[in-house]
């Protein structure tokens, strides 16, 4: 039997608690499967009943980033998390740089509203339909864009970020390093100086403190902080164009 610590609340201005589960222990269980088996029988260690754990998932293969939680005090993939890698008793609690929705289940939209704010998309229609209007790239750009596109918005980042919280309006890594990303499209670069102009704001990348914690816990291992020194450059550019433009 695994023993699972459980950080729960019922409502997002409830008070957080803890309860204690047993959970039948199989080869290769992960967390998410550990909280599957909490879902069928919600019986607490002390033989309490229960309600059933809320949490949050959907693909199960690292590449959703919904079932971001906190597990022994590191935030991860409940999905890739294995019960054997892990210390008992093992502890789970909600990514809190996010408004918990109600026990594991947190809402993320914070980067899904950066995403709109740093102008995250391409403007152009009809491109696959012409291949012309799509200028061929070199292999080094490729590889970067191809790192930075895996990012799947799971939020480790930001929760590991001691800049980001509810009294910060930093944007977070992740959602900045995506301005990198569509400034280099060969169609994307035409939105450049907006994406920077936004990222000289208030809660942009100068709120970055440089810890590094993002790098550590990414869990497509993208270089967040080589990118981030490099759009800081570019944003400096930027400031430097906008003083001489006026």
């Amino acid at each position: 039997m695994n023993e699972n610590s459980i950080e729960r609340q019922d409502m997002p201005e409830s008070k957080p608690y803890r309860e204690e589960f047993l959970v039948p222990y199989t080869p290769s269980l992960n967390v998410v499967g550990a909280l599957q088996e909490i879902q069928k029988n919600p019986v607490t260690k002390s033989g309490k009943r229960t309600t059933p754990v809320v949490w949050e998932c959907n693909c199960l293969e690292k590449v959703c980033g919904a079932c971001t939680m906190v597990i022994n005090g590191r935030v991860q993939q409940a999905c890739a998390a294995l019960v054997k890698n892990l210390k008992e008793p093992i502890h789970l609690a909600p990514a809190r740089t996010f408004p918990v929705i109600r026990d594991l289940m947190v809402d993320r939209s914070r980067m899904f509203d950066s995403l709109k704010k740093i102008h995250g998309w391409v403007d152009i229609e009809g491109s696959w339909d012409n291949k012309s209007t799509y200028p061929p790239r070199n292999p080094q750009e490729v590889d970067i864009a191809y790192e930075i596109a895996r990012c799947m918005t799971c939020g480790c980042c930001l929760e590991a970020c001691p800049n980001v919280g509810p009294r910060s309006d930093f944007m977070g890594p992740a959602p900045i390093v995506q301005a990198y990303l569509f400034n280099n499209n060969p169609l994307g670069k035409f939105a450049a100086s907006d994406r920077l102009n936004v990222l000289m704001e208030k809660g942009g990348i100068t709120s970055c403190g440089n810890s590094q914690n993002c790098v550590e816990v990414c869990p497509k291992n993208i270089k967040l902080t080589t990118y981030l020194a490099q759009l800081n450059r570019d944003v400096n550019k930027q400031a430097l164009k906008n003083i001489f433009d006026k």
